[in-house]
C-alpha cells in the first residue's frame, strides 16, 4: 500500500509538474534571458552617460540603455556590450518613472544634472561614451505643431563640459539633431571643432530588411519613394531616413537638395498623376507590405483610422534633389502601417524594392538594430553612418515642416545643398530577428 501511495504521489507530481514553477519545487527559477536573465557583469566593461528626456517603460531610454542594461539577442544568441550605463541624469520623472528603481538594481549613478552624469567626484571625464535621448516627456509644441524636445540644449551642456575637461567622448544622439537647422549646423560643428565621433538619428536605417536590399554605391538611381503612415514630424523623420539611406547610395553620391514641398489630402493623388511621384514606384513598395489594407488607397486613407494613428488625410514630401533626382515621401494612414522603399534603377524595368521590418513593442526588437550600431560607434570610435546624413534629414524635415504651416508652398534649401558620401555598409542588420538559438 505504502509503495502504491509512493507511485501515486510520483504519477501525481509528474501530471501537475508543468502547471508548477521550478522554485515550488526547490529547484532555482530559469536564468535564460527570455525569462529571468543574470544580471551582466560590469568588469572589464567600459562607463557610458544616458543624459534622457524620460525614462519609462517603453520609452526611448527605457529601450535604449536598457540593451546596455540586460543584454539583448543578436541573430539568435545573446549578447552583452562592450559598455554599460554608468550614469543616468533624465530631464522629467512623470509618476511611472523606472530610472530610480533601475539604478538600485543595477548600480548605476542617477545624476541631477548633465555635468554630474559625465564627471568623477575629482571633476573629471567618467564616461567613454555619452547618449543623449531626448524624446516622450512633456514639452510644449510650436505653432507648427512640433514638441520642443531639448535636444540642442541637451548637447550644449555636454559640449560645456568637454571644454570643461578638455576631453571628449563619442556622443550619440536620438532622432533627428534639432528642429531648427542652424542648430542642427551647430551640433556637427561641435563634433568637427572637438573631433569626437558623432551619430544620430533613428533605427529604421538599421531595422532587417525583406529582401535584403542593399543597393550597391554609385547606383544608376534615378527616383525613390518610401510609403509609410504615422504622425506628420516624428514618423515623417522615420521615413526621411529610411528613404535617405537608400538615396544616398545613387552614382555621384549625396549631392544635397534643391526644393522640399509638403502636400496634403487630394493635391497628394494629383501630384501622382501628373508625374510628380510615380504611381508604378508606390505599386512596387506597397507590394512589401505586411499590412495592406485590402481596396481603394483613397478610400482607405480618407476614412479609416489605423491602431494608434487617428484618420488622417494622405500626406506627401516632394524632394528634388540638386542632381535632378526625385524623391517622395507618402504617409498613408489607413492603407498601411510599416515602412516600404521603392526605387527606380536606371536599365531595370523592375523597380528594386524592400520592407523595413519593425517588430512590435513591448520588446521593439528594432532598437536591437540601432544599439548594434551603437555598439560600433563606441568600440571604433567612429559612426558607422554619416553625421550629414541626420543633418540632411533634419534639414529636410523642418523644410517639410514649414511647407505644410504655409499650406504646400514648394520651398528652395540653399541650406540643403550639401554633399556627402555614404558608407559601403549601411549596418542594416542581417539574420535572426527572434531569440531562437538553435
Amino acid at each position: 500500500m505504502k509503495e502504491l501511495r509512493n507511485m501515486d504521489r510520483r504519477l501525481f507530481m509528474g501530471a501537475v509538474g508543468t502547471l508548477i514553477p521550478a522554485w515550488a519545487l526547490g529547484q532555482p527559477p530559469n536564468s535564460s534571458p527570455r525569462t529571468k536573465p543574470v544580471l551582466p557583469s560590469i568588469k572589464g566593461r567600459k562607463p557610458l552617460a544616458v543624459i534622457g528626456s524620460t525614462y519609462y517603460p517603453l520609452s526611448h531610454s527605457y529601450h535604449i540603455a536598457g540593451r546596455f542594461l540586460h543584454g539583448y539577442y543578436l541573430d539568435g544568441r545573446f549578447h552583452v556590450p562592450e559598455h554599460y550605463i554608468h550614469s543616468v541624469f533624465t530631464d522629467q520623472k512623470p509618476e511611472n518613472d523606472v530610472s530610480v528603481p533601475l539604478s538600485k538594481e543595477f548600480g548605476f549613478k542617477l545624476a541631477t544634472n548633465v555635468r554630474e552624469a559625465l564627471l568623477d567626484s575629482k571633476g573629471e571625464l567618467a564616461v567613454d561614451g555619452v547618449m543623449i535621448i531626448i524624446e516622450h516627456g512633456k514639452y510644449p509644441e510650436n505653432e507648427k505643431g512640433q514638441v520642443l524636445y531639448p535636444r540642442y540644449e541637451m548637447m550644449e551642456q555636454v559640449i560645456k563640459v568637454f571644454k570643461e575637461v578638455g576631453k571628449s567622448v563619442p556622443v550619440f544622439n536620438d532622432k533627428h539633431l534639432s528642429i531648427e537647422f542652424e542648430k542642427a549646423q551647430r551640433m556637427v560643428g561641435w563634433s568637427e571643432e572637438l573631433k569626437f565621433p558623432f551619430m544620430a538619428g533613428s533605427s529604421l536605417p538599421f531595422v532587417w530588411r525583406t529582401p535584403q536590399l542593399e543597393l550597391p554605391l554609385e547606383a544608376p538611381i534615378e527616383e525613390g519613394l518610401l510609403a509609410a503612415y504615422g504622425r506628420i514630424e516624428i514618423y515623417g523623420l522615420h521615413s526621411l531616413e529610411a528613404l535617405q539611406t537608400m538615396m544616398e547610395r545613387r552614382k555621384g553620391g549625396e549631392t544635397g537638395v534643391k526644393s522640399v514641398q509638403c502636400i496634403r489630402g487630394d493635391a497628394v493623388w494629383n501630384a501622382g498623376d501628373e508625374g510628380r511621384w510615380s504611381w508604378k514606384l508606390l505599386d512596387a513598395a506597397l507590394s512589401r507590405s505586411e499590412t495592406l489594407n485590402p481596396g481603394d488607397i483613397r478610400t482607405n486613407t480618407s476614412t479609416v483610422a489605423s491602431l494608434t494613428i487617428p484618420r488622417v488625410e494622405p500626406i506627401a514630401f516632394l524632394i528634388e534633389y540638386l542632381d535632378g533626382t526625385k524623391g517622395t515621401v507618402l504617409l498613408l494612414n489607413g492603407h498601411i502601417q510599416d515602412f516600404c522603399f521603392a526605387g527606380k534603377i536606371k536599365g531595370q524595368e523592375k523597380p528594386a524594392s524592400c520592407l523595413f521590418r519593425l517588430p512590435m513593442p513591448p520588446g521593439a526588437k528594432f532598437f536591437d538594430a540601432q544599439v548594434h550600431n551603437l555598439e560600433k560607434l563606441f568600440t571604433k570610435k567612429e559612426s558607422p553612418i554619416p553625421i550629414k546624413r541626420t543633418l540632411l534629414t533634419s534639414g529636410v524635415l523642418e523644410a517639410a515642416m514649414n511647407s505644410n504651416f504655409q499650406k504646400g508652398k514648394m520651398l528652395t534649401t540653399k541650406q540643403l545643398e550639401f554633399a556627402y558620401t555614404a558608407k559601403a555598409d549601411s549596418g542594416f542588420l542581417r539574420g535572426k530577428i527572434s531569440a531562437q538559438t538553435d
